[in-house]
């Protein structure tokens, strides 16, 4: 089971979330999502375990506090098909470097 955990401390790392979830169970995966240019983190991740355990995580953990903050966690939902992540195309495509500006000559 795939689970999503958002109201993540910013402080939290991957061994953090891991061991907050293996009260729960073996914990296949834990990873927090991170910025890609600043490499900080964004404040919530993805724990993989097995089905019955992750649905008594996801049971006992949403909304409890954790590190100061509150935890929304929910079985994960897979992407839909057309689904990207936001600013994949950075290169700006043919939009060259005046980006959405109009063109000045």
């Amino acid at each position: 089971m795939n689970i999503f955990v958002a109201g993540l401390s910013y402080q939290i790392n991957d061994a953090d979330l891991k061991e907050l979830f293996e009260e729960y169970g073996e914990v296949t995966s834990a990873k927090i999502i991170t910025d890609r240019e600043t490499r900080r983190s964004k404040g919530y991740g993805f724990v993989e375990m097995a089905d019955e355990d992750g649905r008594r995580a996801i049971e006992e953990l949403n909304g409890a506090e954790y590190d100061g903050r509150t935890l929304s966690v929910s079985e994960a939902r897979p992407r839909a098909e057309g689904d990207r992540p936001r600013n994949s195309n950075r290169g700006g495509g043919n939009r060259g470097s005046y980006g959405n500006r109009e063109r000045r000559y």
